[in-house]
């Protein structure tokens, strides 16, 4: 390590040139919304906490969550994808990241998947405008084979959705939902640690400590898997009876 002080001239005696103190270089913190200092979080970081204001509701949520860079996962993304509904949502429905629709438009399940999940609900008797949606993952992953061709969605590791954790922790303390229904294998695991499996305790209610807070959970699958099932009407068939037993909870 480098001394603050000048070093002494080779030849001279050894000796401090001036008995004023060293000058300290100043450099000014860049902020980010909530006054978090926005140097404290870089890309090797992998954590979101910085960028989280801890003050304000859904609105600055959603406006810090667009400048966030906890995770490298923004670099290729088009735009931070936040959750969407009201405040006063009694269910949040979470699940992976956002996919190709969703990235181009900011909007969580506006593609196909949204689209069956928001039918899927109706049948079970959840009215989705009453339901908050977002993801344990906040920008698109993805991968492809050559430039300009379709983006493949990739799964996100552990390690970045650790780093989202942050936002969707926020979001269960604006929204304080009465039940979490967490859509596939990769929100589970978000939110319930790695040995999650969700064919082991789909379809039931669970009782679990989520950032600090007790919820009751009822994990299903994604509805993207409906979509690639070979049944698909057996799938579906599947995702509606779990969606009923939120429904009965939520009753």
């Amino acid at each position: 390590m480098g001394s603050e002080f000048p070093r002494p001239r080779e030849g001279g005696g050894g000796t401090c040139p001036s008995n004023h103190p060293p000058t300290r270089t100043r450099h000014r913190i860049r902020t980010a919304p909530g006054g978090y200092p926005r140097s404290m979080a870089t890309e090797d970081d992998y954590t979101a906490q910085p960028f989280v204001p801890k003050r304000g509701g859904l609105t600055a949520l959603r406006a810090a969550a667009a400048e966030c860079r906890g995770c490298p996962l923004h670099r290729d993304a088009t735009r931070t994808v936040f959750g969407a509904g009201k405040a006063s949502a009694r269910v949040m429905l979470v699940g992976e990241q956002p996919g190709d629709q969703e990235d181009r438009q900011g909007k969580p399940f506006v593609g196909p998947a949204g689209h069956l999940l928001d039918r899927a609900l109706a049948e079970a008797g959840i009215d989705p405008a009453d339901a908050y949606v977002t993801n344990a993952v906040r920008h698109f992953k993805f991968t492809r084979t050559e430039p300009r061709k379709r983006r493949i969605h990739k799964a996100p590791t552990l390690r970045e959705m650790t780093a989202c954790g942050p936002w969707l922790a926020a979001e269960l303390d604006r929204v304080e939902p009465e039940l979490i229904v967490v859509l596939g294998a990769t929100a589970g695991k978000a939110l319930l640690g790695s040995s999650f499996r969700v064919t082991q305790v789909r379809g039931t209610v669970l009782e679990e400590e989520i950032h600090g807070r007790p919820e009751r959970l009822v994990p299903t699958v994604h509805p993207s898997a409906v979509l690639r099932a070979d049944d698909r009407d057996a799938a579906y068939r599947g995702l509606l009876s779990d969606l009923k037993v939120a429904a009965r909870a939520l009753a």
